[in-house]
């Protein structure tokens, strides 16, 4: 049987990539996944390492060059290339292009090449303002057709109170709901 396609993007949020990546390798056991990378994902070296090892471990999973600009993404829609997408951490300045229809970088045309197609969109939000300046645009993307939310709950609630992470192990699950048109419940753990 032939395996779905899946377009995963990786955004900003560092602290969760080594346990986001694991997942994406993974997955591609299941999918033949696209990788996209989110602008600053491409070319950040930070504490939690440098973009080429990230890029090359990806790369090596996917057995495939990874997608990092708008040009490279734009096909998606008019050909159809996925089956489904998945951004994986998404971070609060994504959720906020989303929520307002700001298509600037390869994830976020990714993602709504992939809704011009009416094929699920799952998002695994990782953001500090959750529950603060991003929790109206989270609330707009709960309400989007074909948006779909992986679990996620408060990582820290006494140091970061507003901060909410997805829990990145239930995203297989939530693909598969998600091609149901189904959330996985609940929404908030």
């Amino acid at each position: 049987m032939e395996k779905k396609k899946l377009g995963f993007a990786l955004t900003g949020s560092f602290c969760t990539w080594a346990k986001v990546v694991p997942i994406l390798e993974q997955l591609t056991e299941k999918y033949e996944v696209f990788p996209i990378l989110s602008p600053i994902g491409y070319v950040s070296d930070n504490r939690f390492g440098k973009a080429a090892d990230w890029i090359a471990r990806i790369e090596t999973a996917c057995k495939r060059k990874v997608w990092h600009t708008i040009e490279q993404v734009e096909p998606i829609g008019p050909r159809n290339l996925l089956d489904l997408m998945a951004v994986v951490p998404c971070t609060g300045n994504t959720l906020g292009k989303l929520a307002n229809g700001i298509t600037d970088t390869g994830v976020t045309m990714a993602c709504k090449a992939s809704l011009r197609n009416g094929n699920p969109l799952v998002l695994a939000i990782s953001t500090n303002d959750a529950l603060g300046a991003s929790a109206r645009n989270i609330g707009v993307l709960m309400n989007a057709k074909n948006v779909y939310l992986v679990p996620m709950s408060q990582d820290d609630p006494q140091g970061k109170p507003a901060s909410l992470v997805a829990h990145f192990q239930l995203l297989d699950d939530t693909l598969e709901a998600a091609q149901q048109g189904k959330q996985l419940q609940p929404v908030f753990q």
